[in-house]
């Protein structure tokens, strides 16, 4: 996307594509793909502005160069910010980054919405305060496999536990295994998923009280 923003926020319309000097617009493209765009490239997209049927509009072009601005000073203050994150949790040092799957940031939102661990008990507790509990529909005997997740608790635990359960199971084989047995029981992938969370939300538990890393499975 860096080469495409620069080049956007040069050429804003395609009219200026299609006269840009081939020189220039070959060593912007360059310098901002780090080499993958080279002169054939610069040469197809100036082709393809030529024949473009889009109109060169001034106000549009300004409102581009204006927009292309602003994301790149919201990517700068993410970037800032994500760099403080990562150097919080280094300095917590938790051993929940350990487990496979689990980033800065997911590890993150995590840890800033469970907060002290010691007012849990146990990791049950923390299931219910993110409202990982599926909710059932019963008839008789029978149980629903495409039940779903109750709203109660904390979201954005939830968020983040829920969708870093998604990337353990992709990258831990305990984890994956786990998901495929209850797949293959008959659960909604989502359902299923939140029976893994379970199971992560108990990991993270053992290991926070503990102080120690996860072992993964070999």
């Amino acid at each position: 996307m860096a080469s495409i923003y620069n080049l956007l926020f040069e050429f804003s319309s395609a009219s200026d594509i299609a006269s840009a000097h081939l020189t220039r617009l070959t060593n912007l493209l360059n310098t901002s793909s780090k080499g993958h765009y080279d002169r054939d490239t610069a040469i197809r997209f100036r082709e393809a502005a030529r024949i473009s049927i889009g109109s060169h509009m001034p106000a549009k072009s300004l409102e581009l160069k204006h927009t292309i601005r602003l994301i790149r000073e919201l990517d700068f203050e993410i970037s800032e910010i994500e760099s403080e994150i990562k150097f919080i949790m280094n300095e917590i040092n938790s051993p929940i980054l350990s487990i496979p799957g689990i980033n800065y940031r997911m590890g993150a939102m995590i840890i800033a919405e469970i907060g002290d661990f010691n007012r849990f008990d146990s990791p049950d507790k923390i299931l219910a305060f993110a409202g990982l509990s599926p909710s059932t529909y019963q008839s008789g005997q029978l149980e629903s496999s495409h039940s779903h997740m109750e709203k109660r608790g904390s979201r954005y635990l939830r968020y983040a536990l829920f969708n870093a359960t998604k990337f353990v199971c992709h990258w831990d084989p305990t984890f994956a295994a786990y998901l495929e047995k209850k797949r293959s029981e008959g659960k909604h992938y989502n359902i299923a998923v939140s029976h893994a969370a379970k199971k992560l939300v108990r990991v993270i538990y053992q290991l926070q009280k503990s102080g120690q890393s996860y072992i993964k499975a070999a």
